[in-house]
């Protein structure tokens, strides 16, 4: 999916939000663990729940990893439920020299080799554009790379000030050098959100991918506020919020509740910002 299909979903739902599909065995509704597979049950009730409230789905892939085998079938299954015209996030935040960077982005992009195409993958920054460039040589495809994040534990390295400006400042000058708007996403957290007006100096085109809303206390109309551009630019991403909202045999139907409350919302910024 490509930018101008990305924003055209916005469009069309009045929305841009993106779901997490992160889904924890423990948290599960009681009833599912009589399925087969009850994660891969609990996805496709999340999925046909809120596939017309969301232009994104992310499942972060730790969640699957952790059960091996069965987990990566999971993930495939899960990947293919995804509708075509919703954009899916591999959350994978892998980042590592360059040949096995080009593995990772087989494993995550082609298909015939893995049985996943991903239209997106988060991917760590830290060891430079040479771990960055394999993920960008496929076409119609992203890189959201980490820039400011929403835990506690970001201060510790991305907000230190060095001589150009502070740390995510420069990944993001410099990342804009490897990619443009066409291909290069980032992530910046919700709970970061007077941050955001800063970000837009640096990467003014670009979709921001931003987790922390709901559960992590982020502010949605502060991100609107400061990081919406004309174009939307804001992929604004809630898991525990909306697939934990009930845990009985309506676990999907609260999910759904919860996901129309933030599409709600994001139509009403969407109109006050002469996007629809």
């Amino acid at each position: 999916m490509n930018k101008d299909q990305l924003f055209e979903q916005i469009k069309i739902k009045k929305s841009f939000l993106c779901i997490g599909l992160d889904p924890a065995h423990e948290k599960l509704p009681k009833h599912l663990l009589k399925y087969e597979n009850p994660v891969l049950t609990f996805n496709k009730e999340i999925i046909d729940a809120t596939k017309d409230l969301c232009v994104a789905y992310k499942p972060n892939t730790a969640f699957y990893e952790c059960m091996g085998l069965k987990g990566w079938e999971t993930l495939i299954e899960t990947w293919k439920y995804i509708p075509q015209d919703i954009f899916s996030i591999a959350d994978a935040k892998r980042g590592d020299i360059g040949n096995t960077s080009a593995m990772y982005a087989e494993a995550f992009f082609n298909q015939a080799q893995s049985g996943m195409s991903f239209d997106a993958i988060t991917v760590a920054p830290y060891m430079g554009k040479d771990s960055v460039e394999p993920f960008l040589k496929f076409e119609d495809k992203w890189v959201i790379l980490l820039a400011l994040t929403s835990n506690n534990g970001s201060n510790d390295f991305q907000q230190q000030q060095a001589a150009e400006g502070k740390l995510y400042e420069n990944v993001l000058r410099t990342a804009s050098t490897w990619a443009n708007s066409e291909q290069m996403m980032y992530v910046v957290g919700a709970t970061k959100g007077a941050e955001f007006k800063n970000v837009r100096k640096y990467a003014p085109d670009n979709f921001l991918l931003v987790p922390g809303v709901g559960a992590q206390g982020g502010s949605l109309d502060e991100v609107c506020e400061n990081g919406l551009n004309d174009q939307c630019g804001l992929l604004i991403n809630s898991s525990r919020g909306i697939i934990y909202a009930g845990d009985g045999e309506d676990f999907a139907e609260k999910a759904r509740e919860e996901a129309l409350k933030l599409q709600i919302e994001m139509e009403a910024w969407l109109r006050r910002a002469n996007i629809l």
